[in-house]
């Protein structure tokens, strides 16, 4: 009797959960026969080719090992749009979409008095933030910095394929030092890594998989949050607003740390999950 190769029966078979088989099995349908996802229930008889068969058994394979279906698949959705990722990036999460409204809601706050908001992404990985942002405020102009030259070339490649690239400006260097000349900006977002050195968690899950540099600090997890809220007031315009992603047990150090800046209107935001997630603050 001759194996049954079709999608019912592979995604039956699989030890994959089944909402993780079918985005894996919907990549294969595209990239070898140019079907949309909804041929998985449409054409669920069909039998996939050579080709086809060996690419879904090894992305089957890798994700069984636990490797991020966002590296697999090439790509993430985030606030609106979709981006390409790869493993050279942090996998964009939905806290971080939290950085996303709080600089949309400033930028409707200050849109009378100011004709093109400057904001500033540091440690823009994919390019996530800067690009969600600049998606939905077309008045905006948007400058990322990254150390990484392959994660400044994946956002770069996002900023193209998304129409953005006329109004976003992608750095290379440490935080503030990827900037040049004396600018000011309405905003400073930032993700960067928090994750204590030796935490547990850096080996679990898909962690394990993405770059160790975008996680933590080496060290215990405030030191660059603390560089890039020091080094905040330099590049902010007066009542310019600051914002930063950090852990979920590290708000308290965080408000300490832009207190100790000299800032106001210290504020703590919770993601979706509930959990104290962002802290804001003003020059």
């Amino acid at each position: 009797m001759s194996q049954d190769f079709s999608l019912r029966s592979l995604l039956g078979a699989s030890s994959l959960p089944l909402n993780e088989a079918r985005i894996l099995m919907a990549n294969v349908l595209g990239k070898h026969y140019q079907l949309p996802r909804s041929a998985l229930l449409s054409r669920d008889d069909m039998e996939l080719n050579v080709n086809a068969l060996e690419d879904w058994k090894a992305l089957e394979l890798r994700r069984l090992q636990g490797e991020p279906i966002a590296y697999l698949i090439g790509k993430r959705g985030f606030h609106n749009i979709e981006l390409q990722v790869a493993s050279g990036v942090l996998i964009p999460r939905p806290e971080t979409e939290l950085l996303v409204d709080i600089g949309l809601r400033e930028i409707g706050r200050i849109e009378n008095e100011v004709s093109t908001p400057q904001l500033l992404d540091l440690g823009t990985g994919s390019g996530a933030i800067a690009l969600a942002i600049a998606h939905e405020a077309p008045k905006a102009m948007l400058t990322a910095t990254d150390q990484s030259s392959e994660a400044l070339a994946i956002a770069r490649a996002n900023a193209k394929h998304l129409g953005l690239d006329s109004r976003t400006e992608f750095l290379q260097g440490d935080w503030y030092e990827a900037l040049v000349g004396k600018v000011l900006f309405d905003v400073i977002l930032s993700n960067p890594p928090y994750i204590a050195d030796q935490d547990p968690h850096l080996t679990k899950g898909d962690l394990r998989f993405e770059p160790i540099s975008a996680l933590t600090d080496h060290s215990s997890g405030l030191s660059c949050l603390e560089a890039i809220i020091q080094g905040a007031m330099a590049y902010l315009k007066p009542m310019g607003l600051i914002a930063v992603e950090h852990g979920f047990d590290q708000s308290e150090s965080v408000a300490d740390l832009m207190k100790t800046a000299g800032f106001s209107d210290i504020q703590i935001h919770q993601d979706l999950a509930g959990h104290n997630r962002t802290v804001s603050a003003r020059k």
